[in-house]
């Protein structure tokens, strides 16, 4: 049964890959069934899990044997992949239902389904894994079905380059990720789970050495580990890749940002919390990364005027929260705001897919307005998911990020309160950017096309159900699931999760201060009133604001980006490329290889040629000219032989003999 969680999204690819053909549109009862009953059989799992405790481990045979690594195809289903397993096929499954109409009238509509499961195939794959290369499997998986997706619409350069830019920033962290895995061979002689989790507190005290310097090994690994997470979860430096994700249909969007692949690195992390905890170093790091990047893609999403992008970057911030949760060793409540991310993520996406769908494909804010009694479902979907978004009081966002904040707060080291005190304020910058994307998009006057807004409508059931769940789960799984994720007491994680007993502190966020409680739903509140009441009666004021010099800088810094790309382009990416050109592709390319190669062939034999017929020029004086030279060297030069190889005294008996001889 376990094994067929896995083995369904499989087949349904093959059904819309290998027989599209023949099924036409029932590949997408196909692909969204297979994924529909691998969620059911994922629910049963679940719930196993809760009630037995039990890990269950499939080892279907061995899969590289060479000298001392053994590697097996082995499955683990624990608690961390149980809940996984529910939120990535959940997921999957509304985002299936949601294309079947969303995508109805492209006319490569069974290669996107099969793109759908396959990345759902690969994403099972990552999270059941038992060794670390299994997982890698998974993880490459899910970063080629994401060019795939991004680029589906194919014809279109900006795809073309959202998708390439994609591939090749997730190899910068993919790489590190791989150097991580060779150093965990190199140390631990196994790529298996148990066997390196088992080991580590054995190797915390042993070092290597890079270049000239002592390099504790486990710090080593966590490193590497934590940068190629930082690739797949689009932490700050490796991040730019995740808004351009947007060129892709919204379905995959949602697919992409809630449930699959960006949730990869987080992950990771949490997998491996037998590693960091022994990493202090490493753990700090984390911290830092994540709180820099929730603030910073909550300010970069203040002023972005494509309404996918700015839930992007608020996937990006939210990402940052979970990682900076890891870094404070509350893997528990990371994984816990994972999972109810992907709930009101998925509804944020696929509300904003319905408004893009129902106004022909308008993505700019500016261009909309007006549909809130056009489009009433989408709009409280839209509400219900910003408010979730920013951590509204009981609605499932609050259970896990206040408690993140908090958490932060409770540590009392200056890497927590640096993650506390940046985590509130971006919960200011969330609901401002959740509120006006509201305003601009529902509640303004209608600044489109007319007909687009005349002939918007909502969908039909196909596009409104997963809507509606999303909505139900928006609101009540945080409530529900709280207890027993990050209850006190709660023994659901097992063995699947490990902390160190000093780096444990869920306990002791109930002793701290009030006003750090209530500060950043504070901080909420005024982000929300402030946006609502600065859009509805006093945008001239803040445009004329805009106006100011010092306001202006600000402003461009923010919504060009905080320049990341400029500063890539300018002194990296253009760089590479002139070196490439200058010296890889002029002097090593075109110079030294095809000189030496084909183009040195070629020149050899047409220069011999051309001297040959210089020669044969038809004149008996050149002729006779170039005898008496050639007949001249050769006497000079077997004088030279002759006088080299014998001596002067021979040289002269043989003059007098010779005289003698002829007298």
């Amino acid at each position: 049964m376990s094994f067929l969680i896995i083995l369904l999204p499989l087949l349904g690819f093959f059904s819309g890959s290998f027989f599209g053909r023949f099924l036409g549109r029932g590949v997408c009862y196909t692909t969204t069934l297979s994924v529909f009953f691998s969620l059911l059989l994922s629910l049963i799992l679940f719930f196993d899990v809760i009630q037995n405790g039990v890990c269950y481990k499939i080892i279907l045979g061995s899969w590289i044997v060479v000298d001392t690594l053994f590697v097996d195809w082995c499955f683990c289903f624990d608690s961390l992949t149980s809940i996984m397993l529910i939120v990535v096929t959940f997921i999957s499954t509304l985002v299936h239902l949601y294309s079947t109409e969303y995508m109805e009238n492209d006319p490569h509509l069974t290669r996107f389904m099969s793109y759908l499961s396959l990345f759902t195939f690969f994403m099972l794959i990552l999270i059941t894994a038992n060794n670390f290369l299994q997982m890698f499997v998974g993880w490459e998986g899910v970063g080629l079905c994401s060019y795939l997706l991004i680029n589906f619409w194919f014809t279109r350069i900006q795809a073309n380059k959202a998708a390439i830019k994609a591939m090749l920033v997730n190899r910068v962290g993919d790489f590190f990720l791989l150097l991580g895995l060779f150093v965990i061979f190199f140390t631990f002689n196994s790529l298996d789970y148990d066997v390196v989790f088992t080991l580590v507190p054995l190797f915390t005290q042993y070092y290597i050495l890079l270049g000239t310097y002592k390099v504790c090994v486990i710090d080593l690994i966590c490193f590497l580990l934590f940068l190629g997470a930082m690739g797949k979860s689009a932490q700050i430096g490796l991040h730019v890749w995740l808004p351009d994700a947007m060129e892709g249909p919204t379905p995959v969007s949602a697919l992409i940002h809630a449930a699959t692949m960006v949730t990869a690195g987080v992950f990771l992390i949490a997998r491996c919390s037998f590693i960091f905890e022994f990493s202090p170093l490493a753990l700090s790091f984390i911290t830092l990364i994540g709180a820099v990047t929730a603030f910073f893609a909550a300010t970069t999403g203040l002023f972005q005027n494509d309404i996918k992008r700015v839930i992007a970057y608020s996937t990006c911030s939210q990402l940052g929260y979970m990682v900076f949760a890891c870094g404070l060793s509350s893997y528990d409540v990371g994984v816990f705001h994972l999972s109810n991310h992907a709930f009101f993520k998925a509804l944020l996406f696929l509300g904003a897919g319905s408004v893009i769908h129902a106004v022909s494909d308008e993505q700019d804010m500016r261009r909309i307005g007006g549909l809130q009694r056009i489009l009433p479902f989408s709009y409280a979907a839209m509400v219900i998911g910003s408010l979730a978004l920013v951590g509204f009081p009981f609605l499932t966002g609050f259970y896990s990020k206040d408690v993140i904040l908090e958490v932060a707060y409770s540590k009392f080291t200056t890497f927590g309160h640096f993650a506390y005190f940046l985590g509130s304020i971006s919960a200011f910058f969330t609901a401002f950017y959740s509120t006006r994307l509201l305003h601009l998009v529902f509640l303004s006057n209608p600044n489109g096309n007319r007909v687009n807004i005349v002939n918007a409508h909502e969908g039909s059931w196909r596009m409104t159900f997963p809507l509606f769940l999303l909505l139900l789960c928006s609101i009540g799984i945080g409530y529900l699931t709280q207890d027993l994720f990050i209850g006190v007491g709660s023994n659901f994680w097992g063995f699947s999760l490990f902390i160190l007993p000093h780096n444990y502190a869920t306990v002791d966020i109930e002793f701290i201060s009030l006003f750090y409680k209530l500060l950043p739903f504070l901080l909420t509140i005024c982000g929300i009133t402030s946006a609502y009441f600065l859009y509805s009666f006093s945008l001239s004021t803040f445009f004329n604001v805009k106006q100011l010099e010092f306001v202006k800088l600000i402003y461009n810094f923010i919504s060009r980006k905080w320049f990341f790309d400029k500063l890539y382009n300018e002194l990296i990416t253009q760089n590479l490329l002139n070196s490439a050109y200058y010296f890889s592709y002029k002097n090593i390319d075109r110079g030294l290889i095809e000189n030496f190669g084909p183009f040195g062939i070629v020149n050899t034999l047409k220069n011999s040629t051309d001297f040959i017929k210089f020669l044969q020029s038809g004149s008996i004086f050149q002729y006779l000219f170039s005898f008496s030279f050639a007949i001249g060297i050769f006497i000079v030069w077997a004088f030279h032989i002759f006088t080299a190889t014998v001596s002067l005294e021979l040289l002269i008996l043989f003059l007098l003999i010779f005289l003698f001889c002829e007298d």
